[in-house]
């Protein structure tokens, strides 16, 4: 199991009720780490319209968990 620090922003913050939780997870990659997440909190937006980033960097979904990490997730922001 690895302890991380996940971050919500924007409709993702809105569905989930809050802005950051510290976890303990058995996921391998972000996309596992994203769809356990979603299953358990209902969040509706798919992976193909999210960014996500680790330890404020980039990273694809298929990029291993490693224990302590800080994960991101940033859906697409409408402004204008």
């Amino acid at each position: 199991m690895k302890k991380i620090e996940v971050k919500y922003y924007a409709a993702l913050r809105e569905q989930r009720g809050v802005s950051f939780e510290s976890l303990e997870t058995d996921a391998r990659t972000l996309k596992d780490l994203y769809r356990q997440l979603q299953n358990q909190h209902c969040l509706a937006l798919e992976i193909d319209h999210l960014k996500v980033a680790v330890n404020n960097e980039y990273r694809s979904w298929d990029h291993l968990l490693q224990d302590g990490d800080d994960v991101i997730f940033l859906p697409p922001v409408n402004g204008g």
